[in-house]
């Protein structure tokens, strides 16, 4: 029999090793990870980013996420006047092991101001995912991601059930947020720009 005794974790799970944004970058820069790739850094972990409609193949761009996205982008065409930019799908840092590539982010300043960084949580006055089968991860570890880092507005397209969910008063360290409200139909989303400021947009031309 061998003397060796076996290891037990607790609740049956091995402990974890964090990934820091500065490791993610660097294991990028060595190839061991493609830039690209469709994976996100959240809580220290690579987590798939799933974009997919709701009991299609996780790999699949659902096509109504497709539309929301690039109408985000037609949205946020309306930005530079106010001294501020829509940025789609690309990587935000919110933490030492958060980087996150919303759907969208409405982001200070315009796009050469992020030439030689990324932007960070403090540049950022609103978060904005597209959600389909992606939802309950949106509610739940995203939320928490964006609450903590002090995300004044976070926003979700939710697709399966046409509506948008409307999160405000980050509750920081606790991960979450004081107040939510459903918007649909001719109901105004303000989306939160830099100064106070908003921008005026019926719930109905936010989904498909």
């Amino acid at each position: 029999m061998s003397s060796v005794a076996s290891i037990r974790f607790p609740m049956g799970q091995p402990p974890q090793r964090k990934i820091s944004v500065d490791e993610y970058h660097r294991m990028i820069d060595a190839g061991i990870l493609m830039s690209g790739e469709p994976y996100e850094l959240i809580d220290g972990l690579l987590v798939l980013k799933d974009r997919s409609a709701r009991g299609e193949d996780r790999m699949s761009i659902g096509r109504e996420h497709l539309w929301g996205v690039k109408n985000l982008a037609r949205i946020g065409s309306k930005l530079s006047r106010f001294v501020c930019h829509m940025q789609t799908q690309g990587p935000v840092v919110m933490s030492n092991y958060d980087e996150p590539e919303p759907d969208g982010a409405i982001i200070m300043g315009n796009e050469d101001d992020y030439k030689e960084r990324l932007p960070a949580a403090a540049d950022v006055t609103c978060v904005i995912e597209v959600a389909d089968s992606s939802l309950s991860n949106d509610r739940n570890d995203k939320l928490a991601v964006y609450a903590n880092s002090g995300i004044a507005q976070y926003v979700i397209v939710n697709l399966s059930d046409r509506v948008i969910e409307i999160y405000t008063e980050p509750q920081v360290g606790s991960a979450r947020y004081g107040h939510a409200e459903t918007l649909r139909g001719s109901d105004k989303v303000l989306f939160a720009l830099p100064k106070g400021r908003v921008l005026q947009v019926a719930a109905r031309t936010l989904l498909p």
